[in-house]
Formats: structure tokens, C-alpha cells, sequence
């Protein structure tokens, strides 16, 4: 499992101080008030800042990091990201779990049979969730050995495996075993 996670965007500078306003990527704001350290990342280029406050605004949140006193310094990080460790992520409720966890989960179809125990198929693996219209969307690159599908629905034009999008809805995505990076395919069909 993932130990650091992006909980904020920055949007911009806000004021004279040096603060910059946020954008949660979870949508909640309550734990950025428990943080007290923050890295701020572009790509590659990673820096830690001591957060010296937090407020809550009208959906966007307003954070004063240390060593940031102007509002052209704080100009300089927007659009960077807020990464902080797992235990400052939003807590999550039942049923939710984090998308940097579900990423390289396998995706398992269970084929059963009257007179055999289910067998587990590898169908591909999970690169991506992405919010759709009415939801999430699970992004899968098929497996090019599963032998469940044929060449035209796992492979594109060129040969390579296709990446195809499961509503992740409980008709769809089944069971989701975080710990033992797997998640269950419901039904074949939804891959062509």
C-alpha cells in the first residue's frame, strides 16, 4: 500500500501573507487542520514546508505554509500538489478506499462451474480510477495471457494489450481486497 498520498492541488495565491488557496482531492478539508509538515511536489521536484495554518473558506481551503510570505511566492507552487502521509489522508468510510491503493490491484474473474470449485482468472490489472458522469471509473489494462477473452477484445489494432473502463459499480466490480491486491470482475461482457 501506498504511504504518501495527494490531498490538496494548490489553486492560487490568496492575500498578502503568503497563503494560497487549496483544492481537496477527496472534496474534504477538515483533516488538512491535523497537518503540520506538507511536501509540495512538480513532477520531480519535491519541497517540505511546516504548515503554520489552515482555514476553512467557501469550498476551498486557505493554508499558510512557513517560509512562504508573499504572494508571489506562493504564486510560484500553484498547481503544485500537497503530498502528506497516509495517516493525514482523509479518513475513509466503509466501502471507500484510497485510489493510489487500487492501482495495480489484479483484476480476478471467477469462472464456476456445477461440479468444480471457482477458478480465478487474472483478466488484467487496474491503471487508473478515473470520475465519470455518474461515477467512478475503473481504467484496466487487459491481460494479454488470459485466456478467457479473445485476441480482439484484450489486444488493439497494433497487438498490444487494450485498456478498457468498469463503472465501478457493485454490479460490475465485486469484491476489492486491498491487502491482497486483487478485485473482482463481475461479468465478462463489460470488457468488450
Amino acid at each position: 500500500m501506498v504511504d504518501q498520498f495527494v490531498v490538496g492541488i494548490v489553486r492560487g495565491s490568496h492575500g498578502i501573507t503568503g497563503e494560497f488557496k487549496v483544492e481537496s482531492t477527496s472534496g474534504e478539508y477538515g483533516h488538512f487542520a491535523c497537518m503540520e509538515e506538507v511536501t509540495l511536489t512538480d513532477g520531480n521536484i519535491k519541497k517540505t514546508f511546516t504548515v503554520e495554518s489552515t482555514r476553512e473558506g467557501a469550498a476551498v481551503l486557505y493554508m499558510k505554509l512557513a517560509g512562504i510570505n508573499s504572494p508571489e511566492e506562493a504564486a510560484k507552487y500553484n498547481r503544485w500538489e500537497i503530498v502528506v502521509p497516509r495517516k493525514y489522508a482523509h479518513p475513509l468510510q466503509k466501502g471507500e478506499w484510497y485510489i493510489e491503493d487500487l492501482k495495480g490491484c489484479s483484476i480476478i474473474y471467477k469462472e464456476t462451474a456445477e461440479d468444480a470449485p471457482a477458478a480465478e482468472h487474472v483478466v488484467g490489472t487496474v491503471t487508473n480510477v478515473l470520475e465519470g458522469g455518474s461515477g467512478y471509473l475503473v481504467e484496466i489494462l487487459l491481460s494479454e495471457s488470459c485466456t478467457l477473452l479473445a485476441d480482439s477484445v484484450k489486444l488493439n489494432k497494433k497487438g498490444n494489450p487494450k485498456t478498457v473502463y468498469v463503472p465501478f459499480k457493485d454490479q460490475f466490480i465485486g469484491e476489492v481486497d486491498v491487502e491482497g491486491q486483487k478485485m473482482q470482475l463481475m461479468h465478462l461482457w463489460i470488457l468488450e
